[in-house]
């Protein structure tokens, strides 16, 4: 009775119907669903090298191939999905994690999604899969830190759609704007319900600052962001959003791009990871004093030192670097601060006044919720061309690297990196010139994380197969000073982004 009462708000159906959460679920339990819901195909999904996810369908013929399938899963073929895995040794295992169950929200027939893992011919986890790369990344930050390391991620995108000509929004001035001047809205919070029901944890959805014309075509820009959840969660709920999101883009005759740039002088997509740091379910990230944490300050202190590798991670295609440019919002120095948006590294906002706010504004009530769990680090240099696992993977590394540094070191960096100013502010110059820079293009970042690779290689977190391949595929990009060359000419620059519009 208890789990039913707690599952009667979960919007996945599977939760609600079998009255249980799904870190629970067992085998019996996904075939009591699919026999009681009357499903017809159950289709595995797993992330492939491109960041995006592949499908396996299958239909549910006998009880006895629908237990095969959920216990021993199926091959498929690893060098189709992986471009390090050779062709001649490149079967795997796709193996379905029960917790992961959704009903697919776009399917005809009846069908029961379940997101996959990827094992070897020796039935041994596959050591190059980006998901467990981050499952190994989060333990070994355990082992060394004591603590948990939690994300949470912001997916700002454009949908664009056929212009009307009624209630034209403000050029680049659409960040929180309503209808009928915010033209998708409708179709934003259909894709928050979506993504909902496929288990992901929302904390809320808006426009955002972006919005143009273009060949008659509005392009206006969304974010969703989403509570923070352990990192693996967290990446698993990022990785179906973006699937729902296009799909039914698809559905609905839009289009939508997390691309990081379309055109010069419009906002950019970021792909802002939050992260806090938790211990017995305690946010360690904020002190008792409601400052930011000695931890968390070492945390941020890691962030610092890799960060110039990190963009080969969460900055991972040409147009990239046309959004990290300075005066956009977004990062292109090596720095921190509070609540400052022109920096790599911010602290938000985090109720940390100790005030009752709620109740100046409601006399009659009182608020009781205590606000230490709220308070993140955001990392704002991340777009979506990033896978996301790799991505989580790598910032989890660098977080661990503060623990292991001698903590008065991290204490230092974290000091010097430090800005409570507008860096791009002209009286700032001097302060602007004293901190490092991050990589501008794909090629610098290859040849930075070429430097760095030891570190993430380092307690066997990530595979030497997969930093080869990440290093080849960004130096094959070879766009030293492309940002300079496309933006001096805009026919190269639309090829450019036409290319990478469908990134991640």
């Amino acid at each position: 009775m208890e789990n039913n009462k707690n599952m009667s708000m979960s919007r996945n159906h599977v939760e609600r119907t079998l009255g249980k959460p799904a870190s629970e679920f067992t085998r019996a339990d996904i075939i009591e669903y699919i026999r009681r819901e009357g499903i017809e195909m159950v289709n595995f999904m797993y992330a492939a090298a491109d960041g995006r996810l592949k499908t396996l369908n299958f239909v549910i013929n006998s009880q006895e191939y629908l237990e095969t399938i959920l216990s021993t899963g199926e091959r498929v073929d690893g060098s189709s999905l992986f471009p390090f895995i050779e062709a001649g040794r490149s079967d795997l295992y796709v193996i379905p994690r029960y917790s992961s169950a959704f009903r697919d929200p776009f399917a005809e027939l009846p069908t029961l999604t379940l997101l996959c893992s990827y094992f070897d011919k020796d039935g041994q986890p596959l050591d190059s899969d980006p998901r467990r790369i981050l499952e190994r990344a989060c333990k070994e930050f355990t082992e060394v830190s004591g603590l948990e390391f939690e994300c949470m991620g912001e997916l700002e995108f454009y949908v664009i759609g056929a212009d009307t000509g009624m209630f034209p929004a403000t050029d680049q001035k659409g960040y929180h704007e309503s209808g009928p001047f915010a033209k998708f809205n409708d179709f934003r919070t259909k894709a928050m319900s979506l993504i909902a029901s496929t288990g992901g944890q929302i904390k809320y959805g808006h426009s955002e600052v972006g919005n143009f014309k273009h060949n008659s075509l509005i392009y206006e820009q969304n974010e969703i962001e989403f509570l923070p959840n352990p990192a693996l969660s967290a990446a698993d709920h990022l990785l179906l959003a973006k699937w729902v999101i296009r799909e039914l883009a698809a559905k609905e005759g839009l289009n939508v791009t997390f691309a990081p740039k379309i055109t010069v002088g419009k906002a950019g997509s970021g792909f802002h990871i939050h992260m806090r740091l938790m211990k017995d379910c305690h946010n360690m990230t904020q002190s008792a004093d409601r400052t930011l944490s000695n931890e968390a300050r070492r945390a941020i202190a890691g962030l610092m030192t890799l960060a110039p590798s990190i963009t080969a991670f969460g900055n991972a295609n040409p147009t990239s670097y046309l959004r990290l440019v300075p005066h956009q919002e977004a990062p292109t120095n090596i720095c921190w601060g509070d609540r400052n948006r022109s920096v790599l590294v911010r602290v938000p906002l985090g109720w940390t006044s100790g005030k009752d706010m709620c109740v100046q504004v409601n006399p009659a009530d009182r608020c009781e919720i205590e606000t230490y769990g709220k308070q993140t680090f955001e990392m704002r240099s991340p777009d979506c061309s990033a896978n996301v696992y790799q991505l989580m993977a790598a910032l989890c590394v660098a977080a661990r690297l503060g623990f292991e540094m001698d903590e008065k070191d991290a204490l230092d960096i974290a000091s010097r990196t430090y800005v409570d100013v507008n860096i791009h502010a002209k009286e700032n110059a001097e302060k602007l010139a004293g901190l490092e820079t991050l990589p501008t293009c794909c090629v610098e970042s290859a040849e930075c994380l070429e430097k760095q690779r030891s570190i993430y290689e380092s307690r066997n977190v990530f595979a030497p197969a997969m930093l080869d391949d990440l290093i080849s595929q960004l130096k094959a990009f070879d766009d030293k000073m492309l940002a300079a060359r496309v933006n001096a000419d805009p026919i190269e620059l639309q090829k450019l982004v036409n290319r990478y519009f469908y990134c991640g």
